[in-house]
């Protein structure tokens, strides 16, 4: 704790390079990402299956949408997020770093406070993904049964050409903000120590934290524990976790296939986006050598321009909406598994001292005293999990209520805009025609 706190204070004082990484440069502009080719047969399967099982929503997971789409997200907002918030978290200003040995991006972290155990209400520092990752791991070893918000992925998707592109880079501040936030919002993790010095010490300092975790020899025995638990098995889970099984595994293949069905789709989009983009120059060419249908033609082609830019916007939000708000929760039901499984060998360890009791009458009394330590660990597992449980299935209903809400709103709004111009455009050639018929009908 003294270690820690030392670390706090520290971070009050202005680092003497505004840059503690080497090489600091600019992010590097770079092609846009390129999606993953989903084969065509199998995503017809996947929609057919999609269609036709319904499992998912049997479990009564998600309520109805309300009548007004605006007020259910309004409404989300405000459940999401405490009463009164005094830990603010924001990540921006990604920069490229290049040294002799690797390649890699920091973000600044800027974290706005009033709570009594931090030593100042705002501190500046900057974190690599790797940084990112150890936190993570740091408070799965604290809170094994508590659902950790999930990070992005540490490689790239097949088919991205360049790592460090401005796209790959924005994507991923956005999904490192809301890993950040997520944390500040729960209601254990928030107070979490080795999260307060991620927020508060520079580089250095932090490197020098992680130096004071248990040992390699020390994480290899715990490992060698978790590989022997989960080979052993539970015998007797109670049914309320087999149920989470059960919801996990069936959530998780549906979130899968969504996130499967939503690549498809905007890949399908974006290759008609393209496609109509050649269209509007066409007609203007088409016009150079139709003297009767000049108006007609360029008239077509802003049609098609208009409907162009509005088709990008839908794009647009598609990208930074859907895709990232479904690819969480892929991410999330992996997440869950691991949770799972955790819970799993803290009651396998459990049930094996049971035995060893019941196989042994010597040291009985050491056994009991291991028995009953488990006992209150499988017991406070239990209940974290099952607390933080409902409160991610709540979070989590939501989420994907908001973003599918969003998209639809967007859709219709796009639908709407591009009847309108072609309409627009109908009725003034409806116009030009019956003044045509009335200049020749005069005699």
């Amino acid at each position: 704790m003294e270690a820690a706190s030392g670390v706090g204070r520290a971070a009050r004082r202005p680092h003497p390079h505004p840059h503690p990484y080497p090489g600091s440069l600019g992010p590097e502009a770079a092609p846009p990402p390129l999606r993953l080719d989903e084969d065509e047969d199998e995503d017809e399967d996947d929609l057919e299956v999609f269609s036709k099982d319904t499992s998912l929503a049997d479990m009564n997971s998600f309520s109805p949408l309300p009548t007004s789409p605006l007020s259910m997200v309004n409404q989300y907002k405000f459940e999401d997020e405490p009463d009164l918030k005094d830990l603010f978290i924001t990540v921006d200003d990604p920069e490229s770093h290049i040294t002799a040995i690797e390649t890699f991006i920091t973000y600044r972290i800027t974290t706005k406070t009033s709570r009594g155990e931090f030593d100042a209400s705002e501190y500046e520092v900057r974190r690599r993904y790797q940084d990112f990752l150890w936190l993570k791991g740091k408070l799965e070893d604290a809170h094994p049964t508590l659902i950790i918000p999930p990070l992005p992925e540490k490689f790239i998707m097949k088919g991205m050409v360049e790592r460090f592109n401005d796209d790959f880079i924005e994507t991923r501040k956005k999904a490192l903000h809301k890993f950040l936030n997520r944390i500040a919002d729960h209601p254990t993790l928030t107070f979490n120590e080795d999260f307060k010095v991620f927020l508060t010490a520079q580089a250095w300092e932090l490197s020098s934290y992680k130096k004071q975790g248990p040992g390699l020899l020390s994480r290899m025995g715990q490992t060698v524990r978790a590989v022997a638990s989960s080979v052993r098995g539970v015998k007797n889970r109670p049914d309320e976790f087999i149920e989470m099984s059960d919801y996990v595994e069936i959530f998780s293949q549906k979130i899968n296939l969504i996130d499967k069905i939503s690549h498809r789709i905007y890949k399908e989009e974006r290759e008609y986006f393209e496609e109509m983009k050649e269209y509007g120059p066409i007609h203007t060419l088409w016009s150079a050598s139709e003297e009767d249908l000049v108006e007609s033609l360029k008239g077509v082609a802003n049609c098609i321009d208009r409907c162009c830019k509005a088709t990008e916007k839908r794009l647009s939000g598609f990208s930074e909406t859907l895709l990232p708000g479904v690819h969480e929760y892929v991410l999330y039901s992996e997440t869950l598994m691991g949770v799972m499984k955790r819970r799993d060998q803290i009651q396998a360890e459990l049930d094996s001292k049971v035995e060893a009791l019941t196989s042994k009458k010597t040291e009985k009394e050491s056994l009991s005293e291991e028995i009953g330590k488990l006992e209150d660990k499988m017991e406070c597992a239990n209940n974290a999990l099952k607390a933080d449980w409902d409160r991610w299935k709540q979070n989590m209903q939501n989420d994907i209520k908001a973003v599918f809400t969003d998209m639809a709103e967007k859709n219709v709004h796009y639908y709407e805009e591009c009847l309108a111009i072609w309409e627009s455009f109908l009725a003034s050639q409806t116009t030009d025609l019956h003044l045509e018929e009335a200049s020749e009908d005069k005699p």
